[in-house]
């Protein structure tokens, strides 16, 4: 990760000649905490995967959450008032863009305990509540997101297109095992859709010493979506003991049942009857399609980050990450009647 260049920095008040160091685990931005003169703030490179106009959808979402009471991170605009920052480089514009820093919040990749899953839902649905009654039409719309058959459609063509990588005969009988599930899955597109932040992982929730929710951050995903697959993925990262770098996973349904009904405790008379009976049709749906997106790039070698210090490829790493899905998926297809027993009982 290259340190953010002199003339991004010069662009904004108070940060000109800010020390700048590494800030979190994104697998997708390039993300710096910089401390000088204007105090501390979060600067970030995007992935070219956002466009620039993304950031228009984040001033309206933290404006209205600011407006309703809600603690936000928030844009910094330029010193001539932009929200970004574009450089061209030999190859693509990188966009940059910095936000205030929040102190004293903690962020985890797993929960700490069983009823930090109350907390997180509780977060969430507040944020929901918040938003139902934004008023915003989206500048970047992400194409294709879940839209599972598409990414099934890659996975497919991944393991045909590379038969001579050096993972592919560990990744094409996993490959055949998540397309055959993907076949199975119920059609949700049908579902109302609502502002959603888009990638609940836990590490995008951040919580204070008491492990209460505060606020979400990382909102270049915003934008309408179904509940399902709004808290599909929630669950899925919540409610996975093991974590996301483990290739051998299972869903806990007591965490299923305690974020959940943390999520109705805030967001209550917002679901709709049709929502809470798909919502772990949801979680399932999300965490085939992860398997299907980490197998691909197991092959492909282009999308997500990797840890270098723990995998000696990127491709070993997204094998790693590809398998843990779809175990958790397994456990999640195996257990479905008792997880919907868990839903509908945290939404009475």
């Amino acid at each position: 990760m290259s340190a953010p260049p002199p003339e991004v920095l010069a662009r904004y008040a108070g940060f000109e000649e800010a020390a700048a160091r590494p800030h979190g685990r994104g697998l997708i931005n390039d993300t710096f905490l910089l401390e000088g003169p204007g105090g501390r703030c979060i600067l970030q490179r995007l992935h070219p995967v956002f466009g620039p106009e993304v950031h228009h959808d984040i001033e309206a979402v933290t404006a209205h959450l600011a407006l309703r009471g809600r603690v936000t991170p928030r844009l910094i605009r330029t010193l001539d008032g932009a929200l970004w920052v574009e450089r061209e480089t030999p190859g693509r514009t990188e966009v940059w863009r910095a936000q205030t820093f929040l102190p004293d919040l903690l962020t985890y990749d797993r929960l700490a305990r069983d009823e930090h899953a109350f907390e997180a839902g509780a977060l969430v649905g507040s944020f929901h509540r918040a938003l139902a009654d934004l008023e915003h039409e989206y500048r970047f719309v992400r194409a294709g997101v879940h839209d599972t058959r598409s990414h099934l459609d890659t996975l497919a063509r991944a393991v045909d297109a590379c038969p001579q990588h050096p993972l592919y005969e560990q990744v094409a009988p996993l490959a055949e095992a998540i397309l055959s599930a993907g076949r199975s899955l119920p059609e949700l597109g049908s579902l109302p859709r609502r502002h959603c932040h888009g990638d609940l992982k836990l590490s995008n929730l951040l919580f204070d010493d008491q492990l209460r929710g505060v606020c979400l951050v990382d909102l270049d995903t915003v934008g309408r979506m179904i509940l399902p697959f709004e808290l599909g993925d929630a669950l899925r990262s919540w409610c996975n003991p093991s974590g996301e770098d483990s290739p051998d996973c299972a869903i806990s349904a007591g965490r299923v049942g305690l974020a959940v009904a943390g999520y109705a405790s805030t967001a209550r008379g917002l679901v709709e009857p049709e929502e809470s009976e798909s919502l772990v049709a949801g979680l399932a749906t999300i965490c085939v399609e992860l398997a299907a997106r980490f197998a691909a790039d197991a092959l492909l070698e282009r999308y997500f980050g990797w840890d270098p210090s723990r995998h000696p490829s990127r491709g070993a790493h997204n094998l790693v990450r590809a398998k843990g899905q779809w175990s958790l998926a397994r456990s999640v297809l195996a257990d479905r009647a008792g997880l919907e027993a868990r839903v509908a009982e945290a939404l009475v």
